[in-house]
């Protein structure tokens, strides 16, 4: 998603250093970013501050992946000089009201999963299925089910989730990255045990 910027004109010439960054996007009242702090840790002004079509919420944080160049502000400051954002669900466990049998687990592809370095979140990615519906009606759907809770004899405690899934009637013609995080702060156990109904089978990633 581009992003728009205030009389300032975008540079993407030969030292041009873009990075790719997770990061929390804090957003003024003006729904404009003021700053981001990356998974690395890293607190970096947006410099200039900007925008994105997709920010509709004044004076919150939102979660995305941001393609910037790192610079120093005009106060000598690490800042960040955005050239596009996409944002990131955030998937919160919840527990299924309904019977068991009722959770759609159509198959994705699985691709990596891992904590942020800071540890506030764990990042996924899958791949899914994707093409052009006859309805508009037709939407794929991902949740996030708390299955169970392990408690052991020394007082560790493992969250068993389900990634949940439904196709939606969405055709399966192409493949779309898509990329998923769950705040650590939701979890409320040790260890995060998470099963993947993938089209090579179930899996399971801890």
């Amino acid at each position: 998603m581009s992003c728009t910027q205030d009389n300032y004109e975008k540079g993407e010439g030969e030292y041009s250093q873009m990075t790719a960054d997770f990061v929390e996007a804090g957003v003024g009242n003006d729904k404009r970013i003021n700053y981001v702090v990356t998974d690395e840790g890293d607190s970096l002004i947006a410099y200039p501050r900007f925008t994105a079509k997709s920010i509709e919420t004044a004076d919150t944080v939102y979660r995305a992946i941001l393609y910037y160049n790192r610079v120093k502000n005009d106060k000598g400051q690490d800042a960040a000089d955005a050239i596009g954002l996409s944002l990131v669900p955030t998937l919160i466990p919840s527990t299924l009201h309904l019977p068991p049998s009722t959770l759609k687990t159509d198959p994705v592809k699985f691709e990596s999963i891992w904590l942020a370095r800071n540890k506030r979140y764990v990042n996924v990615s899958i791949i899914l299925k994707t093409g052009q519906p006859d309805t508009e009606d037709a939407r794929q759907t991902i949740t996030l089910v708390a299955d169970s809770v392990q408690t052991y004899t020394d007082g560790r405690r493992t969250l068993c989730c389900k990634l949940g899934h439904d196709q939606g009637g969405v055709p399966e013609y192409y493949s779309l990255q898509r990329y998923f995080s769950i705040p650590v702060s939701r979890i409320g156990a040790d260890t995060l045990r998470l099963f993947i109904s993938t089209y090579e089978g179930p899996i399971v990633k801890v």
